[in-house]
């Protein structure tokens, strides 16, 4: 896919596990279950996808999944498996290396966003993954990812993204902001303080990145908001405020976390706002 004068593709980087309780908030098993089926510990098959542009002379990346950094508790609690996907192999795809790469946009600085970030060296020191790229984040959420609440602290682990102030290479926005003319950035912080969403638009389309704010087609409708959520009532008051936008103008919605549907469109009926569209973004 083109917007603009970026080619858009998908990049998928591994696949997760994480508790289906968890992702749903409140909404009921039977009724999550119905789209996501659980496992033997309760967990749903998620991914990684991350997406890269190539245009204007620039070779960016959004997101870059959890690296290879976590221990192997962590691996096991999670299910991570990069057997059949990593970042690497993906951009071999495309003619690149991760060297090649020059800027970051980070939506935020969870483990399974922000850990390919880093990566550790032959000699067993952590260095940047992408050596020369600029990393882009909200200046407020990497305040908060400095000193997390006891609640979400886990999902931040600073070996992961603190080498990116030390080398020089993290560029801190203060609200939404523009990239350029093609690519945008829009705050949101239901799940986290001062995520950002990047919206890719020109005259004849827009693709929103939709990050933890919509991380599968099964998060559409307003109720479904993740347990993992700081602030599940702004969460609800941003859904409110994107999907009428997102439905009337017909944007395309880019999935992180969906381990089936890479991207879709919304449409509102009698039932609320619903999944319409589904399609890779290769096929459009």
């Amino acid at each position: 896919m083109k917007i603009g004068n970026y080619e858009l593709h998908s990049i998928q980087t591994g696949l997760f596990r994480l508790d289906g309780g968890a992702m749903f908030g409140v909404v009921p098993k039977p009724l999550w279950s119905k789209t996501n089926p659980a496992d033997e510990s309760n967990r749903i098959d998620m991914c990684m996808r991350s997406l890269l542009l190539i245009g204007n002379g620039k070779k960016i990346i959004v997101d870059n999944g959890a690296g290879y950094k976590l221990s192997d508790k962590l691996n096991a609690i999670y299910g991570m498996d990069h057997s059949k996907f990593t970042l690497e192999d993906a951009l071999t795809k495309h003619n690149l290396k991760p060297e090649d790469i020059t800027d970051v946009l980070l939506t935020h600085l969870h483990f399974d966003h922000a850990g390919g970030s880093t990566k550790i060296a032959e000699n067993g020191e952590i260095e940047l993954a992408f050596q020369n790229a600029v990393h882009h984040l909200q200046k407020r959420h990497w305040e908060w990812g400095q000193n997390p609440s006891e609640r979400d602290k886990a999902s931040f682990m600073p070996e992961n993204y603190d080498l990116l102030q030390k080398k020089g290479v993290l560029k801190l926005y203060e609200g939404d902001s523009k990239f350029d003319e093609i690519i945008s950035l829009h705050t949101v912080s239901g799940h986290t303080p001062f995520m950002q969403l990047v919206k890719i638009k020109d005259d004849d389309n827009t693709l929103l990145f939709t990050a933890d704010l919509f991380p599968m087609t099964s998060h559409i409708p307003l109720p479904y908001i993740m347990g993992y959520d700081l602030f599940p009532l702004t969460t609800l008051d941003e859904k409110k405020k994107f999907l009428p936008q997102i439905t009337k103008e017909n944007w395309i919605l880019f999935f992180e976390h969906d381990a089936f549907t890479e991207t879709c469109r919304v449409q509102q009926t009698e039932r609320g706002f619903t999944v319409t569209d589904k399609m890779e973004l290769n096929k459009r």
